[in-house]
């Protein structure tokens, strides 16, 4: 596979993003469903939206493994949040270092919404190529 990303735009190297990513000979493409912060049973953490991005990035990881991906092949990662203030605020922290620890340069949407499953205050989709 051959990832190449533009970002045609200078305040683009400021940002967890890029503007666009070009595959080239890809071998696979895994389209993931949005994770959210639930257990292995299957409920929904109540936690604080910092905790559940953790617990989200951890099942998120796990799907990519688990289908034989690498989370450096995520190619779309589109952020759903209850409040993109408190994103910004409380996550980012968490969510920068965890796409630069794999080397992630996505194309990404984050979209504020009126509300996620039960107590859910974070989703990610992700698109992953090898």
């Amino acid at each position: 596979m051959e990832k190449r990303t533009i970002d045609p735009w200078k305040w683009g190297q400021f940002t967890n993003s890029v503007q666009a990513v070009e595959v080239q000979q890809p071998t696979g493409t895994l389209y993931c469903s949005g994770q959210v912060a639930l257990d292995a049973e299957g409920q929904p953490s109540s936690a604080d939206m910092r905790t559940q991005l953790l617990q989200t990035i951890q099942n998120l990881e796990q799907l990519i493994s688990e289908a034989g991906y690498e989370c450096s092949g995520i190619v779309r990662l589109n952020v759903y949040t209850t409040s993109v203030q408190e994103f910004f605020a409380t996550c980012m922290d968490v969510y920068a270092p965890w796409l630069a620890q794999h080397g992630i340069r996505q194309a990404t949407t984050l979209l504020e919404v009126k509300g996620l499953f039960a107590t859910l205050t974070v989703e990610l989709e992700a698109t992953v190529v090898k």
